[in-house]
């Protein structure tokens, strides 16, 4: 806790923060251009969705491709509905969030009846931004 209003937080330390920030935002967009022009140049050398690396001037620059699969639902549910496989579908209950406040709206649910159900998250974030435009 802080005593007699001293204040661990100085206007340099501010001013750092939101220097460093802004740097940052400006590092990522400069390497998000370099890493497009290396996937055009790899998507050139070797095609797109392949792996490849090269080497210069004492770097070696390398492109790895992941490869994910995932089986689309409204397609694979209604196929093994129609093979009559239900076993390998899940059945997966979740509040309706929309259906939920319908219901406190009109009455046909009270807000303390789901008092004890609802989770609340917080997620602090910090923001320093200078009182004069820059």
């Amino acid at each position: 806790m802080l005593k007699n209003n001293q204040s661990l937080i100085t206007g340099e330390m501010l001013v750092r923060y939101y220097e460093l920030n802004k740097q940052k935002k400006e590092i990522e967009i400069e390497m998000n251009e370099l890493k497009d022009l290396f996937q055009t140049y790899f998507n050139n050398l070797v095609g797109s969705n392949h792996k490849g690396e090269i080497m210069i001037s004492g770097y070696k620059l390398q492109r790895q491709i992941r490869k994910t699969e995932k089986y689309n639902e409204e397609v694979t549910v209604k196929r093994l509905e129609e093979l009559q496989l239900n076993d390998l579908l899940q059945v997966v209950k979740k509040p309706d969030d929309t259906k939920i406040k319908a219901a406190l709206n009109l009455g046909l649910l009270s807000s303390n009846q789901l008092e004890d159900c609802i989770t609340t998250t917080y997620s602090p974030a910090i923001s320093v931004k200078p009182l004069t435009p820059r």
